[in-house]
Protein backbone atom coordinates (compact mmCIF):
# COMPACT_ATOMS: atom_id res chain seq x y z
CA UNK A 1 0.00 0.00 0.00
CA UNK A 2 1.46 3.59 -0.34
CA UNK A 3 2.78 4.88 2.42
CA UNK A 4 2.73 8.71 1.84
CA UNK A 5 -0.31 11.14 1.02
CA UNK A 6 -0.30 15.20 -0.23
CA UNK A 7 -2.68 17.60 1.02
CA UNK A 8 -3.27 21.06 -0.26
CA UNK A 9 -5.05 23.65 1.60
CA UNK A 10 -5.70 26.01 -0.56
CA UNK A 11 -6.49 29.77 0.64
CA UNK A 12 -7.40 33.21 -0.36
CA UNK A 13 -3.72 34.97 0.68
CA UNK A 14 -1.60 31.37 0.50
CA UNK A 15 -0.93 28.28 -0.96
CA UNK A 16 0.25 24.97 1.45
CA UNK A 17 1.08 21.60 0.26
CA UNK A 18 2.24 18.86 2.44
CA UNK A 19 3.60 15.46 1.96
CA UNK A 20 3.05 13.19 4.92
CA UNK A 21 3.19 9.43 5.98
CA UNK A 22 0.40 7.39 7.46
CA UNK A 23 1.48 8.32 10.71
CA UNK A 24 1.56 12.20 10.16
CA UNK A 25 4.99 12.65 10.01
CA UNK A 26 5.44 15.74 7.94
CA UNK A 27 7.87 14.76 4.82
CA UNK A 28 8.45 18.06 3.24
CA UNK A 29 6.58 21.49 2.62
CA UNK A 30 5.85 23.58 -0.63
CA UNK A 31 4.25 26.89 -0.39
CA UNK A 32 3.66 30.15 -2.71
CA UNK A 33 1.66 32.92 -2.84
CA UNK A 34 -2.29 32.38 -4.06
CA UNK A 35 -2.91 35.74 -6.03
CA UNK A 36 -6.00 34.60 -6.78
CA UNK A 37 -6.19 37.92 -8.81
CA UNK A 38 -4.52 36.23 -11.71
CA UNK A 39 -7.78 33.75 -11.78
CA UNK A 40 -8.61 30.47 -11.60
CA UNK A 41 -5.90 28.96 -14.61
CA UNK A 42 -2.84 30.48 -12.97
CA UNK A 43 -3.96 29.51 -9.22
CA UNK A 44 -4.19 26.19 -10.36
CA UNK A 45 -0.51 26.25 -12.13
CA UNK A 46 0.71 26.95 -8.52
CA UNK A 47 -1.34 24.56 -7.30
CA UNK A 48 0.55 21.90 -9.19
CA UNK A 49 4.18 23.47 -8.92
CA UNK A 50 3.62 22.65 -5.32
CA UNK A 51 2.65 19.27 -5.83
CA UNK A 52 5.65 18.54 -8.12
CA UNK A 53 8.03 19.81 -5.60
CA UNK A 54 6.52 17.54 -3.33
CA UNK A 55 6.32 14.32 -5.67
CA UNK A 56 9.70 14.91 -6.30
CA UNK A 57 10.39 13.59 -3.08
CA UNK A 58 9.34 10.39 -3.53
CA UNK A 59 8.64 7.39 -6.22
CA UNK A 60 4.83 8.34 -7.63
CA UNK A 61 3.70 5.17 -7.03
CA UNK A 62 4.15 5.56 -3.05
CA UNK A 63 1.56 8.28 -3.08
CA UNK A 64 -1.55 7.21 -2.45
CA UNK A 65 -3.14 10.50 -3.40
CA UNK A 66 -4.35 13.95 -3.23
CA UNK A 67 -6.36 15.70 -0.46
CA UNK A 68 -7.39 19.29 -1.22
CA UNK A 69 -9.20 21.71 0.98
CA UNK A 70 -10.92 25.04 -0.46
CA UNK A 71 -13.10 27.50 1.25
CA UNK A 72 -16.82 27.98 -0.14
CA UNK A 73 -19.07 25.49 -1.07
CA UNK A 74 -17.61 21.82 -3.14
CA UNK A 75 -19.12 18.80 -4.79
CA UNK A 76 -17.48 16.64 -3.36
CA UNK A 77 -18.75 13.23 -6.11
CA UNK A 78 -17.83 15.23 -9.03
CA UNK A 79 -14.68 17.09 -7.45
CA UNK A 80 -15.97 20.76 -8.06
CA UNK A 81 -15.74 23.91 -6.49
CA UNK A 82 -19.07 24.59 -6.79
CA UNK A 83 -18.48 28.74 -5.42
CA UNK A 84 -15.72 29.86 -3.74
CA UNK A 85 -16.48 33.55 -2.99
CA UNK A 86 -13.34 35.04 -1.80
CA UNK A 87 -11.31 33.26 -4.69
CA UNK A 88 -14.11 34.31 -7.00
CA UNK A 89 -14.52 31.12 -8.50
CA UNK A 90 -18.00 29.26 -9.89
CA UNK A 91 -18.11 25.66 -11.13
CA UNK A 92 -14.26 25.27 -10.97
CA UNK A 93 -14.13 21.08 -12.20
CA UNK A 94 -10.69 21.15 -9.62
CA UNK A 95 -9.88 17.11 -9.70
CA UNK A 96 -10.30 17.36 -13.74
CA UNK A 97 -8.29 19.89 -13.39
CA UNK A 98 -5.51 18.65 -10.97
CA UNK A 99 -5.35 14.83 -12.99
CA UNK A 100 -5.16 17.53 -16.51
CA UNK A 101 -1.67 19.58 -15.44
CA UNK A 102 -0.63 16.19 -13.94
CA UNK A 103 -0.82 14.60 -17.09
CA UNK A 104 -2.70 11.60 -16.19
CA UNK A 105 -6.16 10.80 -15.89
CA UNK A 106 -5.79 8.17 -13.52
CA UNK A 107 -5.28 10.58 -10.94
CA UNK A 108 -9.12 11.83 -11.62
CA UNK A 109 -9.22 8.44 -8.81
CA UNK A 110 -6.84 9.70 -6.93
CA UNK A 111 -7.68 13.27 -5.83
CA UNK A 112 -10.32 14.36 -3.14
CA UNK A 113 -11.71 17.87 -2.76
CA UNK A 114 -13.66 18.83 0.76
CA UNK A 115 -14.19 22.29 2.55
CA UNK A 116 -11.74 23.84 4.35
CA UNK A 117 -13.40 23.26 7.45
CA UNK A 118 -14.14 19.53 7.01
CA UNK A 119 -10.19 19.28 6.34
CA UNK A 120 -8.93 20.81 9.48
CA UNK A 121 -11.34 18.91 11.43
CA UNK A 122 -10.09 15.70 9.78
CA UNK A 123 -6.48 16.92 10.72
CA UNK A 124 -7.12 17.17 14.55
CA UNK A 125 -8.75 14.19 13.79
CA UNK A 126 -6.15 11.91 12.74
CA UNK A 127 -2.86 13.55 14.56
CA UNK A 128 -4.10 16.48 16.61
CA UNK A 129 -5.94 17.82 19.31
CA UNK A 130 -8.88 14.88 18.54
CA UNK A 131 -6.66 12.16 18.51
CA UNK A 132 -8.86 10.25 21.39
CA UNK A 133 -11.93 11.43 20.49
CA UNK A 134 -14.97 9.91 18.60
CA UNK A 135 -17.32 12.46 18.47
CA UNK A 136 -16.01 15.71 18.28
CA UNK A 137 -16.45 19.45 16.47
CA UNK A 138 -14.28 22.15 15.11
CA UNK A 139 -15.08 25.06 14.85
CA UNK A 140 -13.24 28.06 13.05
CA UNK A 141 -13.47 32.02 13.72
CA UNK A 142 -11.90 34.08 11.05
CA UNK A 143 -13.48 36.57 8.48
CA UNK A 144 -16.17 34.07 8.69
CA UNK A 145 -17.74 31.27 11.03
CA UNK A 146 -18.01 27.38 9.85
CA UNK A 147 -17.10 24.19 11.42
CA UNK A 148 -16.63 20.54 10.96
CA UNK A 149 -17.84 17.77 12.80
CA UNK A 150 -17.55 13.67 13.71
CA UNK A 151 -20.15 12.00 14.81
CA UNK A 152 -19.12 8.54 16.22
CA UNK A 153 -15.75 8.41 14.52
CA UNK A 154 -17.01 9.39 10.70
CA UNK A 155 -17.28 13.03 9.01
CA UNK A 156 -20.41 14.20 9.28
CA UNK A 157 -21.31 16.43 5.86
CA UNK A 158 -24.96 16.08 5.90
CA UNK A 159 -27.79 15.36 3.06
CA UNK A 160 -25.93 18.05 0.42
CA UNK A 161 -22.87 18.17 2.22
CA UNK A 162 -24.02 21.53 3.84
CA UNK A 163 -23.31 20.59 7.55
CA UNK A 164 -21.43 22.75 9.77
CA UNK A 165 -23.15 26.12 8.79
CA UNK A 166 -22.64 26.88 12.40
CA UNK A 167 -21.83 30.99 11.40
CA UNK A 168 -25.44 31.15 10.30
CA UNK A 169 -27.60 30.48 12.57
CA UNK A 170 -29.75 33.07 13.64
CA UNK A 171 -29.38 34.72 17.68
CA UNK A 172 -30.55 38.16 17.28
CA UNK A 173 -33.41 38.52 14.25
CA UNK A 174 -33.42 42.12 14.25
CA UNK A 175 -29.42 42.67 14.54
CA UNK A 176 -26.74 43.03 11.55
CA UNK A 177 -27.10 42.12 8.00
CA UNK A 178 -24.98 38.93 7.40
CA UNK A 179 -23.50 37.95 3.83
CA UNK A 180 -25.87 35.37 3.76
CA UNK A 181 -28.77 37.63 3.58
CA UNK A 182 -30.09 36.82 6.93
CA UNK A 183 -29.98 39.11 10.32
CA UNK A 184 -28.03 38.49 13.03
CA UNK A 185 -26.00 35.22 12.25
CA UNK A 186 -23.06 34.24 15.16
CA UNK A 187 -20.83 35.36 12.12
CA UNK A 188 -22.18 38.83 12.43
CA UNK A 189 -21.06 38.46 16.13
CA UNK A 190 -17.93 36.85 16.76
CA UNK A 191 -16.11 36.64 12.93
CA UNK A 192 -13.03 38.73 12.86
CA UNK A 193 -15.23 41.97 10.98
CA UNK A 194 -17.23 41.64 13.59
CA UNK A 195 -15.03 42.04 16.54
CA UNK A 196 -13.68 44.43 14.64
CA UNK A 197 -17.01 46.46 14.11
CA UNK A 198 -17.50 45.67 18.07
CA UNK A 199 -14.57 47.25 19.68
CA UNK A 200 -14.83 50.06 16.56
CA UNK A 201 -18.46 51.29 17.69
CA UNK A 202 -17.06 51.61 21.50
CA UNK A 203 -14.02 53.84 20.13
CA UNK A 204 -15.87 56.21 18.65
CA UNK A 205 -18.33 56.66 21.49
CA UNK A 206 -15.11 57.40 23.47
CA UNK A 207 -14.54 54.37 25.66
CA UNK A 208 -11.11 54.23 27.33
CA UNK A 209 -8.54 52.14 25.31
CA UNK A 210 -5.18 51.38 24.57
CA UNK A 211 -6.18 51.10 21.02
CA UNK A 212 -5.64 54.08 18.46
CA UNK A 213 -8.42 55.82 18.64
CA UNK A 214 -7.56 57.77 15.98
CA UNK A 215 -6.37 54.99 13.38
CA UNK A 216 -9.86 53.10 13.13
CA UNK A 217 -9.83 52.11 9.49
CA UNK A 218 -7.14 50.09 9.80
CA UNK A 219 -7.69 48.24 12.91
CA UNK A 220 -7.96 44.10 12.88
CA UNK A 221 -9.03 41.56 15.21
CA UNK A 222 -5.61 40.52 15.60
CA UNK A 223 -4.96 44.15 16.88
CA UNK A 224 -8.21 43.87 19.60
CA UNK A 225 -6.75 40.64 20.83
CA UNK A 226 -3.34 41.93 21.33
CA UNK A 227 -4.57 44.78 23.24
CA UNK A 228 -6.70 42.06 25.25
CA UNK A 229 -3.54 40.47 26.47
CA UNK A 230 -2.03 43.29 28.01
CA UNK A 231 -5.25 44.07 30.13
CA UNK A 232 -7.25 46.59 27.47
CA UNK A 233 -10.86 46.51 29.20
CA UNK A 234 -12.60 47.40 26.10
CA UNK A 235 -10.67 44.89 24.04
CA UNK A 236 -11.21 42.12 26.67
CA UNK A 237 -15.21 43.11 26.74
CA UNK A 238 -15.29 42.13 23.23
CA UNK A 239 -13.95 39.36 23.42
CA UNK A 240 -15.68 37.96 26.43
CA UNK A 241 -19.12 39.04 24.61
CA UNK A 242 -18.09 37.05 21.75
CA UNK A 243 -17.90 34.38 23.86
CA UNK A 244 -20.94 34.42 25.52
CA UNK A 245 -22.25 34.32 22.03
CA UNK A 246 -20.73 31.58 20.59
CA UNK A 247 -21.13 29.31 24.16
CA UNK A 248 -25.10 29.81 23.48
CA UNK A 249 -24.80 27.93 20.18
CA UNK A 250 -22.27 25.52 21.54
CA UNK A 251 -24.59 25.01 24.16
CA UNK A 252 -27.30 23.70 21.57
CA UNK A 253 -25.26 22.14 19.78
CA UNK A 254 -23.74 19.73 23.37
CA UNK A 255 -27.27 18.97 24.00
CA UNK A 256 -27.72 17.55 20.44
CA UNK A 257 -25.05 15.80 19.59
CA UNK A 258 -23.24 15.27 23.20
CA UNK A 259 -19.89 15.64 22.02
CA UNK A 260 -16.31 14.94 23.89
CA UNK A 261 -14.41 17.40 22.58
CA UNK A 262 -14.92 20.98 21.10
CA UNK A 263 -11.86 22.65 18.88
CA UNK A 264 -11.94 26.50 18.74
CA UNK A 265 -9.86 27.32 15.99
CA UNK A 266 -9.38 29.49 12.78
CA UNK A 267 -7.06 32.92 12.65
CA UNK A 268 -9.28 34.95 15.24
CA UNK A 269 -10.50 31.87 17.49
CA UNK A 270 -6.91 30.35 18.13
CA UNK A 271 -5.05 34.12 18.57
CA UNK A 272 -8.11 34.65 21.16
CA UNK A 273 -7.81 30.99 22.60
CA UNK A 274 -9.11 31.65 26.57
CA UNK A 275 -10.45 35.34 26.36
CA UNK A 276 -13.02 34.29 24.27
CA UNK A 277 -13.12 30.24 25.88
CA UNK A 278 -13.66 31.26 29.21
CA UNK A 279 -16.92 33.09 28.89
CA UNK A 280 -18.38 30.29 26.30
CA UNK A 281 -17.22 27.63 29.00
CA UNK A 282 -19.02 29.54 31.96
CA UNK A 283 -22.84 29.93 29.32
CA UNK A 284 -22.23 26.23 28.28
CA UNK A 285 -22.25 25.27 32.13
CA UNK A 286 -25.52 27.28 32.56
CA UNK A 287 -27.02 25.95 29.41
CA UNK A 288 -26.47 22.09 29.46
CA UNK A 289 -26.57 19.40 31.20
CA UNK A 290 -24.25 18.42 34.02
CA UNK A 291 -23.48 15.10 32.40
CA UNK A 292 -22.64 16.58 29.09
CA UNK A 293 -20.76 19.47 30.54
CA UNK A 294 -18.46 17.13 32.72
CA UNK A 295 -18.14 14.60 29.57
CA UNK A 296 -16.81 17.90 27.03
CA UNK A 297 -13.76 19.47 26.60
CA UNK A 298 -13.63 22.62 24.69
CA UNK A 299 -9.60 23.36 23.66
CA UNK A 300 -7.63 25.09 20.85
CA UNK A 301 -6.63 22.97 17.86
CA UNK A 302 -3.03 21.02 18.76
CA UNK A 303 -1.44 21.20 14.82
CA UNK A 304 0.27 24.16 14.16
CA UNK A 305 0.74 26.39 11.07
CA UNK A 306 0.21 23.69 8.52
CA UNK A 307 -2.61 22.27 9.81
CA UNK A 308 -4.62 22.55 6.96
CA UNK A 309 -2.23 20.77 4.77
CA UNK A 310 -1.64 18.23 6.91
CA UNK A 311 -6.03 17.81 7.62
CA UNK A 312 -6.48 17.78 3.60
CA UNK A 313 -3.57 14.74 3.62
CA UNK A 314 -5.64 13.09 6.22
CA UNK A 315 -8.74 13.58 3.81
CA UNK A 316 -6.89 10.81 1.80
CA UNK A 317 -6.66 8.67 4.10
CA UNK A 318 -10.49 8.94 5.20
CA UNK A 319 -11.29 8.68 1.46
CA UNK A 320 -9.64 5.71 1.08
CA UNK A 321 -11.16 4.13 3.94
CA UNK A 322 -8.15 3.97 6.20
CA UNK A 323 -9.33 5.08 9.17
CA UNK A 324 -6.71 5.77 12.76
CA UNK A 325 -5.74 3.00 14.05
CA UNK A 326 -7.58 3.27 17.38
CA UNK A 327 -10.57 3.10 15.39
CA UNK A 328 -9.54 -0.06 13.99
CA UNK A 329 -8.69 -1.78 16.58
CA UNK A 330 -12.15 -1.38 18.56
Amino acid sequence: MAEFAIGVDLGATKIEAALIDRAGSLLDLARVPTDHEDGAEIVMVRVIACIDQLMDQVDEDEIAGIGVGTPGVIDIRNGTVVIAGNLGWRNLPMRRVIAGLLGAVSWERRVWLDNDTNVAVLGEFYYGAGQNARHMLYVTIGTGVGSGMILDGRLYRGATGGAGEIGHIVLDPEGRHCSCGRRGCLETLISGPSIVYQARALLERGMPSSLDHTALDSLSAIDVVSAAQTGDWLARSVLENAGVYLGMVLAHYIEINNPELIIVGGGVGAAAGELMLASAREVIEARTFPSHFEAMRITLPALGGSSGAMGAAALVWYEMGILPDRLTEE
